[in-house]
């Protein structure tokens, strides 16, 4: 991992918006699915994931059937992370509020939540339990009657069951064998076997990330993520071995993963880059990590914590871990990142697995304007307004000047016709 100086350290990302090819063969899919539905995404998945499907639906027989090849270990861990979860999000929780004025004015705002949201979750050859978890569980807590869960087949045409079993303790209501942005059409516009959905949430890869920015607008969308991102914030009291263990959970996702070391000390910055190889050594996904440490990856000396706050917060990183002596003394300078961890012990898989706050968060530095995935993702508001008589009277001359003023004759006169209704005019 190269080290470089805070000054030539550049804090900007070239943000992966795909090939022009990528996005013709993404309209094209989503095209397919619209004229032809069913037929489209079979074809798809026959093409992409090499497997000829039967039906589309997960059975009850193979939800059931996934549970008794977990192992008990597992599915407690996946149970356990399942509570913290819940109760994580179950804070973040929003009412509907109604007040009365003393005129007799009521004003309010309807907390709902969506009726049907798609939750895309990665397949085919890896699985991930977790994802299921945190895109599900705060649907659920918002009140989504109907999670709809998409996920691509191996090749024998099966879903990992680790997956289904989260899907099973996420409260998961429909399953469906189907990736890529076939899967995201199918979600969009519906299908004979896939209703359509308000909604669709999860990562995926490039053409997943296209796909649900084609059909946005149509249905809404959480976000368009990019590759994983971490960076660390160290003093040189901080361990090097850690540093280094939590730089490679973020590089082993992707080769394009970014993960950066900011510190102001030249000891820590040597000892980490000594880490990193000999940890490298044995890891079983090495050519990916490698690739991420080589291409995306660094070590920023700065002068002080102070500058290395500035680089933090002009990353916005998806992941931020503050290993420094006194973590809580910094945590009001930082502006931002989607997910803060403070201290040795809060090591980002902490939070990726088990702790409670969601594992999906914004990349690409739009941490600076965006949020994790939470309950209000899944929630819709509509403002209540029952005007009285007595302020209408009290205020209609006020509106009427506005609308005028921006040219609005028609709503200057619905305004007028009840005045001069209740004043005898």
């Amino acid at each position: 991992m190269k080290i470089v100086n805070a000054a030539h350290f550049s804090t900007k990302r070239d943000v992966d918006t795909g090939t022009e090819t990528q996005r013709q063969a993404v309209l094209s899919i989503i095209s397919a699915v619209k004229e032809t539905g069913d037929q489209a995404v079979f074809s798809f998945t026959e093409q992409f994931d090499r497997v000829r499907l039967e039906q589309l639906a997960v059975t009850e027989q193979e939800r059931n059937n996934a549970l008794d090849e977990v192992s008990s270990q597992v599915r407690e861990a996946l149970e356990a992370a399942a509570i913290n979860i819940r109760r994580f999000h179950e804070k973040q929780a929003r009412q509907s509020w109604i007040e009365t004025s003393p005129t007799g004015t009521m004003l309010g705002q309807l907390v709902r939540p969506l009726q049907r949201v798609g939750i895309y979750v990665p397949g085919g050859t890896a699985a991930y339990p977790s994802s299921v978890l945190m895109n599900a569980i705060p649907a659920q807590v918002a009140g989504v009657k109907e999670i709809v869960m998409v996920t691509p087949p191996n090749q024998e045409g099966r879903i990992d069951p680790g997956v289904l079993t989260a899907a099973k303790i996420a409260g998961v209501t429909e399953i469906f064998k189907v990736g890529g942005a076939q899967a995201i059409a199918a979600l969009a516009y519906g299908t004979k076997t896939i209703r359509s959905v308000d909604k669709i949430v999860g990562p995926g890869n490039i053409y997943v990330a296209l796909a649900k920015r084609e059909v946005f607008g149509l249905v809404d969308i959480d976000m368009v993520a990019g590759p994983s991102e971490i960076v660390v914030l160290a003093d040189e009291l901080a361990n090097p071995a850690y540093i280094a263990a939590d730089l490679l959970s973020q590089a082993e996702h992707d080769p394009m993963a970014s993960a950066v070391l900011v510190t102001p000390s030249k000891e820590l910055a040597a000892q980490t880059q000594i880490e990193l190889e000999q940890q490298l050594a044995n890891l079983p996904r090495r050519e990916i990590a490698e690739a991420s440490i080589r291409d995306y990856g660094a070590i920023c000396l700065v002068e002080d914590l102070e500058e290395g706050i500035k680089v933090v917060n002009e990353l916005a990183p998806e992941h931020l871990e503050v290993m420094i002596e006194h973590p809580f003394e910094q945590l009001g300078k930082i502006e931002n990142a989607g997910a803060i961890f403070l201290g040795e012990y809060s090591s980002e898989p902490v939070g990726d697995y088990f702790a409670g706050p969601n594992h999906v968060l914004p990349t690409n530095g739009t941490a600076r304007f965006s949020s994790p995935l939470n309950v209000d993702d899944f929630i819709k508001k509509s403002s209540l307004i029952s005007y009285s008589k007595q302020d209408l009277l009290e205020h209609g001359p006020k509106i009427i000047a506005m609308a005028e003023s921006e040219g609005l004759t028609a709503h200057a006169r619905a305004i007028e016709l009840r005045l001069k209704k209740e004043r005898g005019n």
